[in-house]
């Protein structure tokens, strides 16, 4: 048995979907946190909209440490998935009354809401949900409740997790969560399995890339806010200065068709590619065999998971002065930061890196930074001194 066994907690976390069906850094930061967190002494019982859940996913001497099931499928109306997530709350708490209840998403994690009297309610805050809608065209009805929905959840959270400073602000700001409510852990990233990842040559061997070609890989979800138009109209410029040059952009989302046609409409073809979704074990590949990645995010980016992953791979990595972004690399080399959001400035910023003109931090500084400042370990045990924190102050109270 694990010598944490003894001081575990369980938390009964609730998510928005599983990264094997949905793509998005929010499912992938919820399934690595469910898969690391019993490391650091905290089981878990997970709750997603799926149509597969994974069930177990982790145990510890036989015993089940961590487990994820779906209450509704994530084609079910908004108001069935609600009601489902209400539901299997219920089941969850009265199999296994958690110490502590952690939400991923608001409108889920209101299901959390009946017991969080008497369990400590902790709220991850991935970015302002109405906001993005707004920036994704729904209407003013349906952002203004889900803008209520969201102000419920946040305001009777015990803490709120942000992953950057700069949003722990927005929520303060725009939600009015007290600052001493508010606790940044940024997320994490496997660095020991990215060390262990082929050359940058072999790499490419093993995708198919071009051994030569300068490189650029973009990691998004293919949604306005993300960017990608911008850097699809910044790449003529690039391919004009930086002959050869391929821009790929690994990621699905509802602008698929637009950009599509964007990149067919300025004869792109043999600069830009989509690559839709790509596995966890080819995205490392991918990371390591880029010259260099960009983020070419316009709105609402409290951290940007995949700074970190291509960081562990080597890779630097090039990000818009947006959200929590800068934060992610400043300290690493504040001229990773460029200038603006614009299609100039990211064209600008990528040719001066692959014409050599702008020095990036080598492949073993990019990987000693991302260790020190995000490897999974530390962030786990951040989180679960929070954990232990709020229900030992919790059980003070009580007493």
């Amino acid at each position: 048995m694990s010598p944490l066994a003894a001081t575990r907690l369980h938390s009964l976390q609730v998510g928005l979907g599983w990264q094997g069906e949905t793509a998005g850094g929010l499912n992938r930061l919820f399934a690595a946190l469910a898969e690391r967190l019993p490391d650091a002494g905290v089981t878990v019982t997970g709750l997603v909209a799926a149509d597969h859940a994974p069930g177990i996913i982790a145990r510890d001497a036989g015993a089940v440490t961590a487990r994820i099931d779906a209450f509704a499928a994530p084609s079910a109306s908004s108001t069935a998935r609600m009601l489902a997530a209400r539901r299997a709350v219920r089941r969850a708490v009265a199999a296994q009354p958690p110490d502590v209840l952690v939400s991923h998403f608001a409108p889920y994690g209101a299901a959390l809401l009946p017991f969080a009297e008497r369990i400590p309610l902790v709220v991850h805050f991935h970015g302002p949900w109405a906001e993005e809608s707004r920036t994704e065209g729904r209407g003013s009805v349906s952002t203004w409740w889900r803008a209520r929905l969201e102000r419920r959840v946040y305001r009777r959270a015990t803490r709120c997790i942000v992953l950057s400073e700069a949003f722990g602000e927005l929520l303060h700001r725009q939600y009015g969560v007290s600052r001493s409510r508010i606790v940044v852990i940024p997320g994490g990233v496997d660095v020991a399995a990215s060390t262990a990842l082929p050359s940058r040559a072999d790499a490419r061997v093993r995708l198919g890339w071009d051994a030569e070609a300068p490189t650029v890989l973009a990691v998004r979800r293919l949604v306005k806010r993300t960017g990608i138009d911008r850097l699809i109209a910044a790449a003529d410029a690039v391919r004009t200065a930086v002959p050869g040059v391929r821009i790929l952009i690994a990621g699905d989302g509802p602008e698929r068709a637009a950009y599509e046609a964007q990149i067919a409409s300025a004869g792109l073809g043999d600069t830009v590619r989509l690559l839709g979704f790509v596995s966890e074990e080819t995205l490392r590949l991918a990371y390591r065999a880029a010259t260099v990645t960009v983020v070419p995010t316009i709105a609402l980016e409290g951290f940007g998971l995949i700074v970190p992953e291509s960081l562990a791979a080597g890779t630097p990595v090039l990000v818009t002065p947006v959200g929590g972004l800068p934060e992610t690399v400043r300290a690493l080399d504040a001229s990773l930061v460029l200038r603006d959001s614009s299609s100039e400035a990211i064209a600008e910023g990528l040719i001066a890196v692959l014409s050599g003109r702008q020095a990036m931090p080598d492949s073993a500084r990019c990987t000693a930074f991302a260790r020190e400042h995000y490897d999974w370990p530390q962030v786990t045990a951040h989180m679960a001194d929070l954990f232990r924190g709020i229900v030992a102050a919790r059980s003070v109270g009580a007493a």
